[in-house]
């Protein structure tokens, strides 16, 4: 991960590019307003599993058949639970 420092001017002249590039590239910028670091924008340090991350890392285990059920259950459970994304930009 590298880090870049920019002014503030040049963070708001171009922000998408440093968000995109902190997102992306790993990249992290230390924001400068009148020569003194004032402000950061860094990538998310917190990793956001997904559905193939969790099979992944559930290929390393093997449970027991009793177990593997019960599992399964809770995890139809927690489906049901589930509620739909709200759409924010859905007029009501």
């Amino acid at each position: 991960m590298s880090e870049k420092v920019i002014t503030v001017t040049e963070a708001a002249r171009n922000f998408a590019d440093c968000v995109n590039r902190a997102h992306y590239e790993g990249t992290s910028f230390v924001l400068l307003k009148n020569g003194v670091p004032f402000a950061r924008i860094e990538p998310e340090k917190e990793s956001r599993g997904n559905g193939a991350a969790l099979a992944e890392a559930l290929r390393k285990y093997h449970l027991p058949p009793e177990e593997a059920e019960a599992w399964l259950r809770d995890l139809e459970a927690a489906r049901a639970a589930l509620l739909p994304a709200e759409d924010k930009w859905k007029s009501s």
